[in-house]
């Protein structure tokens, strides 16, 4: 039962097709000369201009000013949900991170689960009734550089309680825990518009 409000971000849990999840991540590049943002497991990212992965700073709360992938009506959306990322350090030594330690320069490889019917696992900000189940949610607050542990290196996101209609980041689909929970965990979607290939927007 979860009776405090310990959220972990994005967690992915099977496939939409009933299929399960069987880790599969694609690599993308972080710039090399340095993104200045911490980007921790369980954070949506996107591709942005130059072709590197960005978090999104968005909340999805809407189709317009709160979209992603940075709070604006230019609607690229989101390409995944970040799992760890490696790098070598000035040691000479390949680290292989749960997070992405801000200003880290060189070839740094980001493993991102950007499969669209993957669904994930989220804390929800506060109580919620069965009633949320088919409708829409998104982040209770802004992905940023703090939205995360620098020790566990997991993201500390969790989505919005107060469901809506409208267009908004993610489905939900079911709960995880019991309903009845202080801070229930549900089963998401990133819905269609909100994720990069769903969308026909270039960067």
């Amino acid at each position: 039962m979860a009776t405090t409000l310990t959220p972990y971000g994005l967690k992915p849990v099977k496939r939409a097709d009933g299929m399960p999840y069987a880790g599969a991540t694609t690599q993308y590049l972080i710039d090399p000369a340095g993104y200045a943002t911490n980007i921790y497991n369980g954070s949506v990212v996107y591709v942005n201009a130059n072709g590197y992965i960005n978090i999104v700073t968005g909340t999805g709360a809407d189709a317009t000013t709160n979209d992603w992938p940075t709070g604006t009506t230019s609607v690229t959306g989101a390409i995944g949900v970040f799992v760890g990322c490696s790098y070598i350090n000035a040691q000479g030594q390949q680290i292989f991170g749960q997070y992405y330690p801000s200003g880290t320069t060189g070839v740094v490889t980001a493993y991102v689960v950007d499969d669209p019917n993957v669904l994930f696992q989220v804390q929800l900000d506060n109580t919620a009734t069965q009633a949320a189940v088919g409708n829409n949610t998104f982040f209770a607050a802004a992905q940023s550089t703090s939205t995360g542990n620098t020790r566990t290196g997991n993201s500390t996101s969790s989505a919005e309680s107060t469901v809506v209609t409208v267009p908004a980041a993610f489905r939900i689909l079911s709960f995880v825990s019991p309903v009845t929970d202080a801070y229930p965990d549900v089963l998401v979607k990133i819905n269609p518009g909100f994720h990069s290939m769903s969308v026909n927007t270039g960067i």
